[in-house]
């Protein structure tokens, strides 16, 4: 597979090092991150959705959906399978679109193993810039030999991990964390497609009862084997009816 260099365009254009300061200097904007095959993303309309309310929210105004496309479809150019990222950021008195452009990327097959923190996202509803965090306590997570970190807040009451939202199947139905959490796209198109999660608070230690329990993004859905020292379930039919739910969820195109 050939190896594709990261683009990155604002605005539909190649960034200028002026062009750049913004975003290097003041860690304040919003984003969304999209899979796209076959110049084509699952779930367009909810991407677009919800950077027009983040928009609203931090800078006072909506966000053109057709704009964002436009920038999306010139930033990909010929490319027709790439890990897209946009990043929306105050720009003088306008908002800038920055587009990157990377290798595809799926999710993993894989058992996850995720470690434990005491630490909940600033504005959590919002996919935003501000992400010192999950960065640094995933790094911490990936020294001590796991994927990523699991964060949990003092009452030790599952939130989300560090880059995923997490979901479980307590063996008669799956189960969101009901937390301050992203709202992820994925999760909304795994409702949307007839998942028929519930949600409540879940404990640490409540995951290893689980029938099974995954992780997942804007890669899809990947298994969780471990939470720190602790073995997780799982269940290879679970799995099966999860990943063919997410299969089944349709393609918009760009």
């Amino acid at each position: 597979m050939m190896i594709m260099l990261p683009r990155t365009e604002i605005d539909g254009h190649p960034p200028r090092a002026d062009d750049l300061l913004a975003p290097a200097l003041v860690n304040y904007g919003h984003v969304t991150v999209m899979q796209v095959r076959d110049r084509a993303v699952r779930g367009l309309d909810p991407h677009l959705a919800r950077l027009d309310a983040a928009n609203r929210e931090l800078f006072g105004a909506g966000l053109d959906g057709e704009r964002v496309r436009e920038h999306v479809r010139h930033a990909l150019g010929e490319v027709a399978d790439a890990t897209v990222r946009v990043t929306v950021f105050q720009n003088g008195e306008q908002v800038s679109v920055m587009v990157t452009v990377r290798q595809p990327s799926e999710a993993p097959t894989v058992p996850q193993g995720l470690r434990s923190v005491d630490y909940q996202r600033p504005v959590p509803h919002i996919k935003h810039t501000g992400t010192f965090g999950q960065i640094h306590y995933g790094t911490l997570a990936e020294r001590e030999g796991y994927d990523d970190a699991l964060l949990v807040d003092h009452d030790d009451a599952v939130i989300e991990a560090g880059i995923a939202n997490v979901l479980c199947h307590d063996g008669d139905a799956f189960v969101w964390p009901d937390a301050p959490a992203l709202p992820g796209i994925t999760m909304l198109l795994l409702d949307r497609a007839g998942l028929g999660a519930r949600r409540r608070r879940i404990r640490r230690t409540d995951l290893t009862s689980c029938a099974a329990v995954f992780v997942t993004n804007s890669r899809g859905v990947s298994p969780v084997g471990r939470v720190d020292d602790m073995e997780i379930p799982q269940d290879q039919d679970i799995a099966a009816r999860l990943t063919g739910l997410y299969a089944s969820i349709p393609w918009d195109v760009i």
